[in-house]
C-alpha cells in the first residue's frame, strides 16, 4: 500500500491478500481467483493493478489480457517511482540504467508470441527470432552508452573525493529504510531544504552539505537514497554509484523510524543492503531513533533509558528536533576524539567482548592464536573505558 501510495496520480481503491500454495505458471493465480478478481476489477473500473511479488512476463501478459488492465509487478512499481523521483542528469540515468536491465530479463518470453519454427534446413531464423534478436541488441546498446555515461560521472565523484580528501572533511553518511526521516534530519542538521515528504523514495539523488559541529570542526553531511526489503537487484547495481559516499564515509548514521510496526525487520534490511553494498564492518556507526514525537509518553520514556544504556543510539524526532543537538554532540565527540593503538588478547569464551570490538569498528587486524584472538585496535579513551566494563 506504501508502495502505491508513493506513485503520484495513484488512487488505490482496494487491496486483497491472496495465499498462494502454489504459483501458476501461466496465471499465477489459480483460474477461479482470476475471475473473482477480474470480476471485481470490472465493477470499480480498475485501470491498473499491483501485485506486490515477482511476477514472470507470460503471468503479466496473460492477466492484462484476462482483466483488460496494465500489470505491475514489485520490481515494475518501483522502477515507475524511480523515474517519477530521479531529477539530477545522474539519478535519471541509474533509473535507466535499472528499467533497462530489469526489462532485458524479460524479453525473451515477453516475445513468445512472434516465434516461428524454423523454415527450410534451419540456416535462417523465423521472424519473432529475428524481433527478439534485435529488441535484444537495442537494449544491449542502450545499457552500453547509459554505463559509459554513469562512469563518466563516477570519475567526477572520485575527483571530488579526492578534492575532499586533501581538504580533511569528514564524511557523514545517512542512510536507512526509505521514509525512515534522513532528508528532514538532513534539513535540519543544514538547513538545506531538501525534498522531506512523508512517501517512499522522496530523495533518489544524493545531497551534500557541510555542517558545523559544536566543536567549531566542519563536517560533510551526506543524504542517500533510502533502502527497502527485497529491493531489486538492477536497483541496488544501478544505484552503487550514488551509495558509494556510504562506502567512504567515516561515520555511518542508520536512521530508523522508531514508531513503525516493522522497524526491527526495517533495520535488518538496512544491515544486509549495506553489507551487500561491501561497507566496511570497521566504520563507526551510530543508530538513530527517529519520530519519537509519534510516541505516547510510555514509549518514549521506554526507549530514552534503553538508548541512554546504549552509547551509539540515540532517540530523537528529526521533525521538532528534540534530540538532535545530542546527536550532534557526540558526533563531534565520535570525530574529533583523540584516538590511539593497542594489541589485546581474547580467549575464545571472550566472544561478546569480541564482537562489541567489531561492532564499534576500532578493529584494526586480528589473528588467530592457540588460545583465542590477537587484536590490533585503534579506539577512543571513551571506548576503551566502555570495553573494560563488559
Amino acid at each position: 500500500m506504501a508502495l502505491a501510495a508513493a506513485l503520484p496520480g495513484l488512487e488505490v481503491v482496494g487491496a486483497e491478500v491472496v495465499r498462494l500454495p502454489k504459483a501458476r505458471p501461466g496465471l499465477l493465480f489459480g483460474t477461479g481467483k482470476v475471475e473473482e478478481i477480474g470480476a471485481k476489477l470490472a465493477a470499480q473500473e480498475v485501470g491498473l493493478v499491483l501485485v506486490d511479488g515477482h511476477v514472470t512476463p507470460v503471468q503479466q501478459r496473460n492477466l492484462e489480457r484476462e482483466w483488460k488492465v496494465k500489470l505491475l509487478d514489485r520490481t515494475g512499481l518501483i522502477l515507475e517511482i524511480f523515474a517519477d523521483r530521479a531529477r539530477t542528469r545522474e539519478g535519471v540515468l541509474q533509473v535507466e540504467l535499472a528499467a533497462l536491465s530489469y526489462q532485458r530479463t524479460r524479453l525473451v518470453r515477453a516475445w513468445t508470441h512472434l516465434e516461428r519454427q524454423r523454415g527450410g534446413l534451419g540456416f535462417v531464423g523465423g521472424p519473432g527470432e529475428t524481433q527478439i534478436e534485435a529488441d535484444r541488441r537495442a537494449i544491449d546498446e542502450a545499457i552500453t552508452r547509459i554505463k559509459r555515461q554513469l562512469s563518466k560521472v563516477a570519475k567526477t565523484r572520485e575527483l571530488h573525493r579526492a578534492a575532499r580528501k586533501k581538504v580533511p572533511f569528514p564524511v557523514v553518511a545517512l542512510v536507512g529504510y526509505t521514509n525512515a526521516g534522513k532528508s528532514t534530519l538532513f534539513n535540519r542538521l543544514t538547513g538545506a531544504e531538501v525534498m522531506a515528504k512523508d512517501m517512499l523514495f522522496a530523495t533518489l539523488d544524493p545531497t551534500m552539505r557541510g555542517v558545523v559541529l559544536p566543536s567549531g570542526r566542519k563536517i560533510i553531511l551526506s543524504d542517500t537514497v533510502g533502502f527497502i526489503s527485497e529491493l531489486p537487484t538492477q536497483l541496488v547495481a544501478a544505484f552503487r554509484a550514488t551509495l558509494e559516499e556510504v562506502l567512504e564515509a567515516d561515520l555511518i548514521v542508520h536512521v530508523r523510524d522508531i514508531s513503525h510496526a516493522d522497524s526491527d525487520e526495517q533495520a535488518r534490511d538496512v544491515a544486509s543492503i549495506l553489507g551487500e553494498l561491501g561497507v566496511s564492518e570497521t566504520t563507526p556507526l551510530f543508530e538513530v531513533w527517529n519520530k519519537i514525537d509519534r510516541l505516547d509518553e510510555a514509549r518514549r520514556a521506554a526507549l530514552a533509558v534503553k538508548a541512554e544504556r546504549e552509547p551509539d543510539i540515540f532517540s530523537l524526532s528529526a521533525l521538532t528536533g528534540e534530540g538532535v543537538d545530542t546527536l550532534l554532540a557526540a558526533v563531534s565527540a565520535a570525530l574529533d576524539e583523540e584516538r590511539f593503538e593497542l594489541d589485546l588478547h581474547l580467549g575464545f569464551d571472550e566472544g561478546k567482548r569480541r564482537a562489541w570490538l567489531f561492532q564499534q569498528g576500532v578493529v584494526e587486524s586480528e589473528e588467530q592464536v592457540e588460545d583465542g584472538y590477537r587484536l590490533h585496535v585503534r579506539w577512543t579513551a571513551r571506548q576503551e573505558s566502555r570495553f573494560r566494563e563488559i
